[in-house]
């Protein structure tokens, strides 16, 4: 359930007699990370970036499902079995993340990670599953399953052999923590990209807000809007390199857990919000959703947009985004 990058940032170079812009890239949670921060001199910069490195690292050994001693590993490892007590900021990620899959009606879901790995992006795949295969891929999967104790923090997943996995809400979830980590600290302007899950605060040295370019997933070379960013968030989803083509339809590599079969109509989405977090969710819940149903739900939501591209190349927004004010065609 990870997400492609398919936007690009724009900054202006600080002045010199007033405050810098610096910029650091890495490699962290299995994704490119980049940290932009406006402070008075690089080593004071490079001071609140190294602050932010040591919170992802904090938050990995939090959420992460691939580090056997985390809350999130214990969890699943007794799922089944018996409810396990969790730091109150896994509890309270969990329980966002249910909400999300009922407002997405399931389309987001952090069981996911539940589900057998029986479709192959790779390549090497050479028939359509059966349809009982797809079936039992995903017969584990279900955020109804997920037991929330609030009295007791605890975590239980029903059924033995669940499994969840932050996936597809954890990097925003850790975007927005290091921005409010940050600003915290008294840092006025910034910038936070984890792999695409892109969160802004403050502005540019020039006065100016930041600005992210959307691109078209049909010409990765080409951006088709540019939207400045007011202390908020986007994220996009895609598809356009993963998939896989049967009796001539089109199958991504993001799977709706409600049924077991991948999505299909759609190349990307974005998502723009006032969290990181929400957005993450949002866009994969969206993508899965589908346009109709996906901008239906999105025009419902305060303060939330989004931009569609479906598999012909056309290009859907919600009523809040005007396409035409900030299109580079």
């Amino acid at each position: 359930m990870r997400t492609v990058i398919l936007i690009s940032l724009f900054f202006a170079a600080a002045f010199a007699s007033a405050q810098v812009t610096h910029k650091r890239t890495l490699s962290m949670l299995g994704s490119p990370f980049e940290m932009t921060v406006v402070a008075k001199d690089i080593p004071e910069a490079d001071f609140y970036i190294d602050m932010s490195v040591a919170e992802v690292s904090r938050l990995e050994n939090l959420i992460s499902d691939w580090i056997p001693t985390t809350p999130i590993s214990q969890v699943n490892r007794f799922a089944g079995i018996k409810p396990v007590k969790v730091p109150q900021e896994v509890f309270d990620l969990v329980e966002r993340s249910i909400k999300i899959s009922e407002l997405t009606s399931g389309a987001f879901d952090i069981s996911y990670a539940s589900m057998d790995k029986i479709w192959k992006f790779d390549g090497s795949m050479t028939r359509m599953p059966t349809p009982e295969e797809i079936k039992k891929s995903v017969s584990k999967v279900g955020y109804k399953n997920i037991i929330l104790n609030h009295k007791n923090s605890t975590i239980f997943l029903k059924l033995e052999g669940m499994k969840l996995g932050l996936g597809g809400i954890g990097q925003g979830f850790i975007a927005d923590k290091i921005k409010f980590l940050l600003t915290s600290k008294g840092v006025a302007a910034g910038i936070v990209n984890i792999s695409g899950d892109i969160n802004t605060w403050g502005k540019q040295t020039n006065g100016e807000k930041w600005k992210v370019g959307i691109k078209n997933p049909l010409n990765k070379n080409k951006i088709f809007a540019t939207f400045p960013l007011d202390d908020s968030a986007v994220e996009t989803s895609g598809s356009y390199e993963k998939y896989v083509t049967f009796n001539g339809k089109r199958y991504s590599h993001i799977i709706d857990t409600r049924t077991g079969y991948p999505a299909t109509g759609v190349i990307s989405v974005s998502v723009f919000a006032k969290t990181t977090e929400l957005a993450d969710a949002l866009a994969t819940g969206i993508f899965v959703m589908g346009v109709d149903v996906g901008l239906d739900l999105v025009n419902q939501l305060p303060g939330v947009g989004c931009i569609y591209v479906d598999e012909s190349g056309k290009i859907f927004s919600s009523k809040n985004i005007d396409l035409k004010k900030y299109n580079n065609e």
